[in-house]
């Protein structure tokens, strides 16, 4: 089993904002998400989640339990994952992939109520369907359109 103990999901704290605005993303990640700094003004049934390795931020995404959930399930007990990314100087270390695999447990612990996460994917973005599919995403053959093309919707059961 792989040590996944050193990398852990938490909810944002002030300590994690000034390392999330130092966050950098190459251009062609750029079209297909967004850096901390562009989200972390949340709203009502916006969590930020930060991933730490060994207590520094690598990397970030939202959970979203607001209307906005509803565009891809009928699930009332769903959350929407959005905005993952992993600072430039991290990645290809794992993070992404280790962050994701944590994520059934937190969300039990941290969200009771959810059973299902869905997300969406832009069919252009392989690398990102590869890690979701990697992690127990699974195609659910929904598609929508999205700002830049084909969106791929995908969910992970929460069991």
């Amino acid at each position: 089993m792989e040590k996944l103990d050193d990398i852990k999901l938490v909810h944002l704290a002030e300590k994690h904002v000034a390392e999330l605005n130092k966050f950098e993303l190459p251009e062609e990640q750029r079209q297909f998400t967004a850096l901390p700094s562009e989200v972390l003004n949340v709203t009502e049934g916006q969590y930020p989640i930060v991933i730490l390795d060994e207590g520094v931020a690598v990397g970030f995404f939202l959970l979203h339990a607001t209307d906005r959930v509803k565009d891809y399930t009928t699930n009332p007990n769903a959350m929407l994952l959005t905005a993952l990314s992993i600072n430039l100087k991290q990645q290809r270390k794992g993070y992404a992939r280790k962050g994701m695999l944590q994520l059934p447990l937190f969300v039990r612990k941290e969200f009771e109520h959810c059973d299902e996460v869905v997300l969406v994917v832009n069919h252009k973005n392989i690398p990102a369907q590869q890690l979701y599919l990697k992690v127990g995403f699974v195609d659910t053959g929904e598609r929508r359109m999205g700002p830049i093309g084909e969106q791929i919707v995908m969910s992970l059961s929460i069991a």
